[in-house]
């Protein structure tokens, strides 16, 4: 079955880069629909779309369609990915914002599959904080961006804005729908977030970890083809697509599920931060205070990953050390005492490598002693680099 590409086209003069894209895709063997702004029409006519994909061009929210359907969820519900470029400052805010004022802003909020976005501006805009804080609060949604190439801009600077070649668009494009589904057959046991100890029924004691980084890695691993059970602690995230997520709360629920299914796992990479103690005794009833003390006794969890570490016969694993000292020190020790492939290791002092942000800055170091060192990026594009490595421990255990 073909598979079906939207694309939504705005208003910029690199419109006219899109035909092209359309074209590209088309010969491809992927169906092109194509929704067009009104301002994009001033810059090329839906006519030209037409002819190129062989389908009717929707301009209009309000138009009579040419079947009876609501028009932008038949076009979302057969959407495999939509492509919207060029993307100008204003329809990315608009997406940012939630705003649905037209056929392709009301469309994209109803498609369920990946989403590029390719900006295209003039670089003062395209750096204005506004702008970034927009794009970078999209790729937190899941949204994924086409960087901007920089050279001559139609207004005459020079700078970031420029809209990439239809040959880099479309590769994006394709390899975003096909992806190499390299992870095929594969079992990955993850987990993620933080764990919850209680205290009495009001409190407990926890950390600061959001989830991100392990629901980033469940993502990028069900897209390479992956069989995903993502082990979870309390987070506000919702659970990717095609992955089986089991709830925990504590660091003993979380060592029970973990236990259960690491037989059928090929790699068990451990992103979560688990409570390293708990209260001795928790309390039936809240605890009322009396203007004294309160002393809590704590006696250490089960270490997951250390046991792990004991069991591990054919598993590839894989532990993480979020540190803020001695970083690459603390997280050698632990390959050793937990028996690990290798250890992701991070200080999460560090600006763009804590626990709450999109990004990462990692070091990964490996049992043989290599050590190698990674700029911050996104979670996702981390977790990208966590399963290359994962693959290459997997092929030389088979």
């Amino acid at each position: 079955m073909k598979k079906h590409v939207l694309i939504g086209v705005t208003g910029g003069i690199a419109v006219y880069k899109l035909l092209d894209v359309a074209s590209k895709l088309r010969k491809l063997g992927y169906e092109i629909n194509t929704i067009m702004t009104e301002n994009a029409c001033e810059f090329v006519k839906p006519l030209s779309f037409e002819t190129i994909t062989n389908n009717y061009v929707v301009t209009d929210t309000f138009a009579r369609p040419h079947k009876w359907e609501v028009e932008h969820i038949a076009l979302a519900k057969k959407t495999d990915l939509m492509l919207i470029a060029p993307a100008t400052a204003n329809v990315i805010g608009k997406i940012a914002n939630g705003i649905a004022d037209d056929m392709l802003t009301t469309t994209v909020m109803a498609v369920k599959g990946p989403v590029v976005i390719a900006p295209a501006m003039n670089t003062a805009m395209y750096e204005n904080p506004i702008v970034q804080e927009n794009i970078a609060y999209l790729k937190s949604k899941g949204y994924l961006f086409i960087e901007p190439d920089s050279g001559w801009l139609a207004c005459g600077d020079i700078g970031s804005g420029k809209l990439p070649t239809p040959d880099t668009i479309v590769s994006y494009v394709t390899k975003e729908l096909e992806g190499e589904r390299d992870l095929e057959g594969k079992h990955l046991l993850l987990t993620a977030g933080p764990t919850i100890e209680a205290i009495d029924p009001m409190r407990y004691i926890t950390n600061h970890s959001s989830g991100k980084m392990g629901y980033a890695i469940a993502t990028e691993a069900v897209k390479r083809g992956a069989e995903v059970i993502l082990v979870s602690g309390p987070t506000q995230l919702e659970c990717p697509r095609g992955v089986k997520r089991i709830d925990v709360k504590s660091a003993r629920d979380m060592y029970k599920a973990v236990d259960e299914h690491v037989e059928w796992a090929d790699a068990v990479i451990k992103t979560a931060a688990v409570a390293d103690y708990r209260p001795e005794n928790e309390s039936a009833h809240k605890i009322k205070k009396n203007g004294k003390e309160l002393v809590l006794n704590l006696v250490p969890n089960p270490d997951i990953l250390k046991s792990l570490g004991e069991k591990k016969k054919h598993q590839v694993l894989v532990g993480f050390a979020a540190e803020t000292e001695h970083v690459v020190e603390y997280a050698k020790n632990k390959i050793q005492n937990k028996n690990l492939d290798f250890i992701v290791a991070n200080n999460i002092a560090q600006s763009g490598a804590g626990f709450k942000g999109d990004t990462n800055i990692a070091t990964i170091i490996k049992s043989n002693g290599e050590i190698i060192e990674y700029p911050q990026m996104t979670k996702n594009e981390l977790g990208d680099i966590i399963l290359d490595q994962v693959k290459t421990y997997l092929s030389e255990v088979e």
